[in-house]
Order: C-alpha cells, then structure tokens, then sequence
C-alpha cells in the first residue's frame, strides 16, 4: 500500500525542484494559452455549438499530449493540481512539493490568460461554469466522475510499472481521454478536471460563479483514482519513493 510522503521545506531550494517548478510553470502555461485561446477563437468566430465543443475538445487533447511529454523527464508534466494530489495520494511526490506544484500551476495559468487577454485586444476570457439546469451536486459530481477518469488514465498507463506494450504511450492517450471528457461533459459542468485551468480565467476575467466547483471536484476525483489504484492495482514489489520523490 502507497504512503503519502510529507517531505520538507528545504526541497523548495534544492536544484532538482528548482528545475522542475521551472518546467512545470512552462509546460501549465503553453497548455492553458492553447487550451483557452482554442475557446476564445470558437467565440470570435461564432462557430457552430457542436463544431466548437469538438475543436476545443481536441485542441486540450494535442496540448495536453504534448505538454505531458514536454515535462515529463523533468517535472513530470503534470500540468492540473488533480493530478499532483492524485499523485500525492499515492505516494509519488511529497505533500510539500504538492504545494509548491500547485502554486506554480496557477500562476502559470494566470500569466498565460493575461497575456491572451492582451493579444487579443482584450477579448472576454471564458471561464468554467455550469450549465443552465445543472446544480452544483450535479456539476461536482461531474466533475469528480471526469477526473477520477483522467488520474486512472495516468496511473494505468504513465505511473504503473506493469503498463507493458502501453509503455511510451501514456502522454497520448491522458491526452485523448481530456478530449473525450470535454465532448462528454462540457456542455454541463465545463469538464475541468483542473483547477489550474478554471482558476486562471477567474482571476483575469474576475468572474468567479460556481469556480469552488472546480476545485472541489477535481481535487476529489484526482485524490480518489489515485488513492485507489495505487492501494489496489500497483504491485508493491518494488519501494515508494523514499525521500525526494520525483513526480510519476
């Protein structure tokens, strides 16, 4: 059974965190400007409902696939502070470097819609909300099913030692079950599944209806795939990581 490790202050000095808060910031913040300049080139253009979902839905898909692989050696490419505490739940970065994680992942959010705000003559930022109809249980629960999906994603096909032939093909195929969730679930609760990305458009937009939504349920979600696929699946042959854990 995986064991959450705490770890200590002095890992936000160290090189190797250094590092990596650097890449991650890179990675977050090249996927959000795609990720959210995709949504505010389906409002520009007016394009049909249908038609924009999917063009957002696969623009996620690619940056996300790409932003993985980008960081991976170095910060794991985490990108979403779902998947640093599903990753934490499991063991495999400590609590602290978590903090620190999702820190740089919400300024990198911030400083990648302030900048698109500025490119684009200072076009509205869409933000996450829930759609007409849908209540907050409905959207939280949303949101946690959606997420739990993308941290059993990584684990089963990035974190596992046993992925076998699935091994190389992780990035890709985390990256195609974000564009599967959004078509899914984006016209009711906005398919998060990241706080990092519905935090940065608040801010620039300041317009904050239902974002506790976007938090509360990825972080469940996040926390609970990998709390249950590293207890229940992971063989625990081989030691968790022991001092100054690396992500994934």
């Amino acid at each position: 059974m995986g064991k959450i490790a705490i770890g200590t202050g002095r890992e936000a000095t160290q090189p190797d965190c250094i590092q990596a808060l650097t890449v991650e910031f890179i990675c977050t913040f090249l996927f959000v400007f795609a990720g959210v300049g995709s949504a505010m080139a389906v409002d520009k253009l007016q394009g049909d409902s249908l038609v924009g979902l999917f063009f957002v839905a696969m623009a996620h898909a690619l940056v996300v696939a790409v932003m993985i692989s980008a960081g991976f050696r170095i910060s794991g490419g985490h990108l979403n502070p779902a998947v640093t505490i599903g990753l934490c739940a499991g063991g495999h970065i400590t609590v602290v470097r978590s903090i620190l994680y999702w820190i740089d992942q919400c300024l990198a959010s911030a400083a990648a819609c302030a900048l698109l705000k500025y490119l684009t003559g200072g076009l509205t930022t869409p933000v996450h909300t829930l759609a007409s109809g849908v209540d907050y249980t409905q959207g939280v629960i949303m949101e946690i099913v959606l997420t739990f999906s993308l941290l059993f994603t990584v684990y089963a096909t990035i974190v596992d030692p046993k992925k076998g032939f699935l091994d190389g093909l992780g990035p890709l195929l985390t990256g195609l079950v974000v564009g599967a969730n959004i078509m899914a679930g984006g016209a009711f609760s906005a398919a998060s599944m990241n706080p990092a990305r519905s935090f940065g458009p608040a801010l620039v937009a300041w317009n904050w209806t239902d974002h506790w939504v976007y938090w509360v349920g990825p972080l469940i979600g996040g926390g609970l795939a990998g709390f249950i696929y590293d207890n229940f699946f992971i063989d625990r042959s081989h030691a968790p990581l022991p001092r100054d854990d690396e992500p994934f």
